[in-house]
């Protein structure tokens, strides 16, 4: 098996702050250009045809449940602390690592649903966790920078060199992983953790999302009051960002719940450290502002959780309910008396835009309150199936449909 890219991220100066709740307008965000399709609209307009899987079902996910008429297959095992993913035009998956200090490229080269070989594209990297592709190159998020590797496709077999696009973001690693994605603006999203549970920092940079130029250039804060996203996209119609953010720790079992949250332009505030999850009221900075100078979340989620990557569904293959709207990954819980989490969730959207529902979709990593898998990531693949990845069971795993 061979291994995966480096990337390394710089980060430049930052911009101002928006301290009230904006307008949350579903029609149009007035920041965002429709300049170009998303990292997700090129792979599936590529139209690659990929085979369906046949014969049983492994027997380690024949564990796991799903809505009847689905299926989930492994798509690759052995892929080391798998954890965000960014395909590629041609349907080469590459797969960033947290823990590990290696990007990969996954590759189906017969198109038949198995991957065929794991290639290490980078090895020796600062926990690389964020991956994206655009135009023919592969970017990487390390902690303190994002580096981009040229020519992807050509090189990611032979050990290929990176350019350091940017590296002036923090080194803190305390939520300093990170997710990232081109918008439909042509602009690279990097959000920046808070470097504690619960803190105020005096550098803005932090408990943000950024964005800047393919290039490096015009970095800035996009939206602020966001603790610690690791996942994020645009919706299809309205070109909204949407993402997942983690509440904070320590205020017990069920509080707060995580976030999905609605930004609709450049400069709103989302709440952190001083409001969780729209209403809660943070016990040592709530006193400082309203919860109701903050952008209410678009729904609260599962308390302690850890929603990690999602994704709006834009393919053909599932029934037409599930179009447009959201799979999350629910990493799961590390500090509640009793676990939740692990599992694959689907957030329902309403004839307006509004998410209405928000129910499990692939359980069964979690077990009593044993765990053995731990969904990371989801990619709509270009024929419609899903693809979820897992940094415990270290694998890619297929999810299709057939009546």
């Amino acid at each position: 098996m061979k291994k995966a890219a480096r990337l390394f991220v710089g980060f430049s100066v930052l911009v101002a702050f928006s301290t009230g709740c904006s307008s949350e307008n579903e029609n149009a965000a007035e920041d965002i250009a429709k300049t170009g399709p998303t990292e997700t609209t090129q792979a599936i307009d590529k139209g690659i045809e990929i085979g369906m899987p046949s014969g049983p079902v492994d027997p380690d996910l024949e564990r796991i449940a799903l809505p009847e008429g689905f299926r989930i297959d492994y798509y690759a095992k052995d892929v080391e602390n798998a954890r965000s993913m960014a395909l590629s035009p041609s349907g080469i998956l590459f797969v960033g690592t947290r823990s590990n200090d290696n990007v990969y490229a996954v590759v189906d080269e017969d198109r038949d649903g198995v991957a065929d070989e794991v290639v290490e594209v980078a090895s020796g990297l600062n926990t690389p966790n964020g991956v994206a592709y655009r135009n023919g190159d592969l970017y990487v998020a390390e902690v303190n920078r994002v580096l981009r590797f040229p020519n992807i496709e050509e090189t990611f077999r032979n050990k290929p060199k990176f350019e350091v696009v940017n590296d002036q973001f923090p080194s803190d690693l305390h939520h300093g992983w990170k997710y990232i994605a081109f918008g439909p603006d042509d602009k690279l999203y990097v959000p920046v953790g808070a470097p504690c549970n619960i803190c105020k920092s005096e550098d803005p940079i932090y408990a943000t999302i950024t964005r800047m130029n393919p290039d490096g250039t015009g970095l800035e804060v996009y939206a602020e009051g966001v603790r610690n996203s690791v996942g994020f996209d645009w919706h299809p119609e309205t070109n909204n960002l949407y993402f997942t953010d983690n509440g904070r720790d320590m205020l017990g079992d069920n509080l707060p719940p995580d976030e999905l949250n609605r930004a609709t332009q450049k400069g709103q505030h989302f709440g952190y450290p001083y409001c969780h999850a729209g209403t809660i009221e943070d016990p040592e900075f709530g006193k400082l502002r309203d919860c109701s100078e903050f952008v209410q979340p678009a729904r609260t989620l599962t308390p302690h959780g850890a929603s990690l990557g999602m994704k709006f569904y834009t393919g053909n293959m599932f029934p037409s309910e599930y179009q447009n709207n959201i799979f999350v990954a629910e990493h799961g819980s590390w500090n509640r008396s009793e676990k939740i989490g692990y599992r694959v969730m689907q957030a329902v959207q309403g004839q307006n835009g509004e998410i209405v529902d928000y129910k499990p979709f692939a359980t069964g990593w979690l077990e009593g309150q044993e765990e053995w898998g731990r969904p990371v990531d989801v990619v709509v693949m270009p024929d419609g199936s899903l693809l979820v990845s897992d940094d415990t069971n270290n694998a890619i795993y297929r999810i299709t449909y057939s009546k």
